[in-house]
């Protein structure tokens, strides 16, 4: 059973940060990076659980060829992806992201 994925207004900004950044090293590695993005978000809807967590209820996932990390909360009806981020980013960038609580959230 597939969970429908909603990307919040902060990961998409996330999103179309890191490809202005990547634009700036290489023409055309913004693009590349949205793909392999895709593959994940694809993949997070159908088998949420797969990947471990990072922190409390939120779990990670590392996009193939960037150090970009994807980090994403699943709930009873939806998956939410919080941040997606530069690995070496502070934590706390994404943590004041997450729902405080398992029970907070449902």
């Amino acid at each position: 059973m597939s969970l429908p994925l909603i990307l919040r207004s902060e990961a998409e900004a996330d999103v179309a940060a890191a490809c202005d950044q990547l634009d700036v090293v290489r023409a055309g590695l913004g693009r590349m990076f949205v793909v392999r993005l895709r593959d994940v978000l694809e993949r997070l809807e159908a088998i949420p659980e797969l990947h471990g967590f990072a922190w409390q209820d939120v779990r990670a996932v590392r996009l193939k060829q960037f150090q970009h990390v994807v980090y994403y909360v699943v709930f009873a009806d939806r998956i939410e992806v919080l941040a997606v981020l530069h690995g070496a980013r502070d934590a706390s960038s994404w943590q004041s992201r997450a729902p405080q609580t398992k029970k907070a959230r449902e």
